[in-house]
């Protein structure tokens, strides 16, 4: 042992006389094969552990940590926070909901969202032909009163006038043939038009019945007359007119036509009853209104008395506030200009007659603001596109049409588009203006000026007419509940365009405006 022990000695000696720390100088005695020196460590380093990769859970160990308290509890509190929110939502919805119900709209019948246009087949007749061609001219023009948004004709004077007894089964021949006829039914179908034929100013029962009184109508009149209808009725015709002034007009001739009628209707095609009043209604001015409803759809009325001169603005607009202020019951209007009056204020009437609640009746012409003493005709279009350049006269005319034929398209496009224009309520305005300019030391006249509201949900429709020649600015307290802000729909003018404030509006001579109001925080009753 203790010469293993200074033999180990020996050889350290050995190793640190050769100057190098952890070295040694190898002789040739030793390796020297190898002809060099090596330089060999004296610690051996430990290799380092390798970094362990990051890999997913397995699904053992998902559910092995998923299972545990703490998991539960939180998952547990985020579905009770869950159906909590919900549940607030829900609340809410159903509190909005029952805060402010919209309202519901009200079924329309096609006679309540028509237009009607009436027409005279007579006057559309070529003088120079020999064959009348009245029938056929108002096929041609089925496309442009499509175009314009009629959805019902009104023909008038198809029938003779002076023949008693009078078989309404058989056409005036200065006015077409039954074929001609049956041709226009057709073809008014396929355009989606209907059409009913005014039995006004005919003798329907003979010179021994126009007596205005409520007497027995002989059978073998009674029955020609049904009989007639009949026929019509099974050609398409969609319904009948009568004036309250003809003497077959009683309660007993309307009943039978309701009867007649409503054999023929169908749940989408239902037939009417029109009756015109010019003087005031005796069998519908009774006490019982269901029978009054019962009886006819229509009750055509006119927005101005027929007088034999044009009626000034102050006229019109006596004869326009009182049908605005007369209410009619449950019986559905139907409104007509009537009487005469200046193209600018039958401009307004135009505005007023398509923005009232019922059905408008715009007579042949009124689209293009026809005057009382112009020839009608209906191609005036192409007429005025030949006279181009002829004289400035010509030239202001077609413009003056063009622009009223824009006003009426923008009316009718409205009316069809605007639920609040179709059923939405009508409120009558007190209406307070101040004169332009205000430096009169006069006392000036009440101003011809009148406002009405139609509201729906939460649109209301202001339409503003100045029936005066002079300009009018609203007044600041005018109407403190109404929403100041809206946008214009359409002007007699066909000039005013974008948004508007009433605080700041002045309506101009002879002008009619139709304003769209917004109220985004209430709905109107």
């Amino acid at each position: 042992m203790r010469l293993v022990t200074l033999l180990c000695s020996r050889i350290g000696m050995q190793f640190n006389m050769d100057g190098g720390y952890g070295s040694t100088a190898v002789g040739s005695g030793m390796l020297g094969s190898l002809g060099g020196s090596e330089t060999v460590p004296l610690l051996i380093t430990d290799p380092k552990p390798e970094t362990p990769k990051w890999q997913p859970m397995s699904k053992e160990q998902l559910e092995l940590e998923a299972g545990g308290p703490g998991w539960r509890k939180i998952r547990s509190r985020l579905v009770v926070v869950f159906w909590l929110g919900w549940l607030a939502l829900l609340g809410a919805s159903i509190d909005i909901i029952v805060q402010s119900p919209r309202p519901v709209a009200p079924p329309l019948l096609w006679w309540q969202r028509a237009l009607f246009y009436r027409i005279q087949p007579i006057l559309l007749m070529d003088a120079q032909k020999e064959v009348p061609d009245g029938i056929d001219v108002v096929c041609e023009q089925l496309p442009y009163l499509k175009s314009l948004g009629v959805k019902a004709l009104l023909l008038e004077g198809l029938f003779h006038q002076d023949v008693s007894p009078l078989d309404l089964s058989k056409i005036a021949e200065r006015v077409g043939t039954v074929p001609q006829i049956q041709q226009l039914l057709m073809e008014s179908h396929n355009a989606g038009i209907k059409v009913v034929f005014d039995f006004c100013d005919l003798d329907l029962f003979g010179p021994k019945d126009s007596v205005g009184n409520n007497s027995a109508v002989p059978s073998d009149h009674t029955g020609s007359i049904q009989y007639a209808l009949r026929f019509w009725l099974e050609q398409g015709v969609a319904g009948f007119g009568i004036c309250d002034t003809d003497a077959a007009y009683s309660e007993k001739t309307l009943t039978e036509w309701r009867v007649l009628v409503k054999e023929f209707s169908t749940s989408d095609y239902e037939r009417i009853v029109v009756v015109k009043q010019t003087e005031s209604l005796p069998a519908l001015n009774t006490s019982s209104t269901s029978v009054n409803s019962s009886l006819v759809e229509l009750v055509m009325m006119s927005l101005l008395p027929h007088e034999h001169h044009l009626l000034s603005g102050q006229e019109v607009a006596i004869a326009v506030e009182r049908h605005l202020s007369t209410s009619h019951g449950e019986l559905w209007p139907s409104w007509t200009v009537g009487g005469e009056a200046s193209p600018m204020l039958h401009r307004i009437l135009l505005v007023l007659m398509m923005t009232l609640p019922g059905s408008p009746v715009v007579k042949y012409g009124e689209e293009i603001v026809r005057s009382p003493n112009e020839s009608a005709d209906m191609s005036w279009e192409r007429e005025a596109d030949k006279t181009i350049g002829l004289n400035d006269s010509v030239g202001e005319q077609r413009k003056l049409k063009r622009s009223a034929l824009a006003l009426f398209s923008s009316l009718s496009g409205s009316r069809l588009r605007e639920e609040t224009l179709l059923y939405g309520s009508f409120t009558f305005l007190p209406f307070n203006t101040t004169s332009l300019p205000p430096y009169s030391t006069l006392a000036p006249p009440s101003a011809p000026v009148l406002a009405f509201l139609r509201s729906w949900g939460c649109v209301h429709f202001l339409v503003l007419l100045n029936l005066g020649p002079e300009a009018q600015a609203l007044d600041p307290a005018w109407a403190p509940s109404l929403p100041t802000a809206g946008v214009f729909v359409t002007s007699t003018g066909m000039d005013r365009l974008g948004s508007t404030s009433l605080e700041t509006l002045r309506l101009q001579p002879e002008e009619a405006i139709v304003i769209k109001l917004f109220e985004s925080d209430s709905y109107s009753s």
